[in-house]
């Protein structure tokens, strides 16, 4: 897909634009992710635009909220353009100024390189977004399905991303395990059975550790049953009527 194009579908959910190399990365995973869906369902969104606005728009809305100081350039001495590490630095670019502000309130700062963990990864969203966002991550992807757990393999791969785990397994498995690592940042989007899945997830979490969500606003109801998250106000996510972001933090 073009990359111009890219960048003008993502412009509404970002203050800063990506920069080339990222949108080089979407483009190949784009593609990806279109080929694999032809043999196994990874996503119901077959059209290239909605893909780039439903899938990578939410997840990078996500990602300049919980990493909104990471610098984003890539490497100019190397081939494939990607940069795997960025601290906070200075930025020329004419866009800086607007770059979002953190949650406030309720977000503790966190550790850099901060471990995540997406549940229910599927085709990969929000988490391998959140990894072009934020290089530095520490990222672990559940998914249970094999092959979608093979396509995620894949394209790690692909983008040359690392420090990316991939496991298939139940997430109700490993959150009844005492060694599986805790982690400072869960995500969950469009999880099957969200309510029943929700108190397990806390367990993976540090204390102080964030919980962000991309859910309907039907689905806020449930979050007042975590009665160890702290929750900030949901956020609208642009372009839609009925989606929102919800961040929380475990006591």
């Amino acid at each position: 897909m073009d990359t111009a194009r890219i960048a003008a579908l993502l412009e509404p959910f970002l203050k800063s634009p990506l920069s080339p190399c990222q949108l080089d990365q979407i483009s190949i995973y784009i593609d990806l992710l279109k080929r694999w869906n032809a043999r196994i369902n990874l996503t119901a969104i077959r059209g290239e635009e909605e893909i780039v606005t439903r899938h990578f728009g939410e997840s990078l809305f996500m990602a300049q909220h919980l990493f909104p100081a990471l610098k984003k350039i890539c490497h100019p001495e190397r081939s494939n353009g990607i940069r795997e590490a960025d601290g906070v630095a200075e930025s020329k670019d004419p866009y800086a100024t607007s770059v979002p502000e953190p949650l406030q309130g309720v977000l503790p700062a966190l550790p850099s390189p901060s471990r995540v963990l997406d549940i229910g990864s599927g085709a990969g969203f929000p988490a391998l977004p959140l990894k072009l966002w934020a290089p530095t991550i520490d990222l672990t992807l559940i998914e249970s399905n094999h092959k979608k757990a093979t396509f995620l393999r894949e394209v790690a791969r692909a983008l040359t991303l690392t420090n990316v785990n991939v496991i298939a397994a139940r997430a109700e498995t490993l959150a009844a395990s005492p060694e599986f690592p805790r982690v400072d940042v869960v995500t969950l989007r469009a999880v099957e059975r969200f309510e029943t899945i929700l108190p397990q997830v806390v367990t993976f979490l540090t204390p102080k550790g964030c919980l962000a969500l991309l859910i309907g606003a039907a689905q806020l109801a449930h979050l007042t049953t975590l009665e160890s998250i702290v929750w900030r106000s949901p956020i609208s996510i642009p372009k839609s009527h009925s989606r929102v972001l919800s961040v929380g933090v475990r006591r």
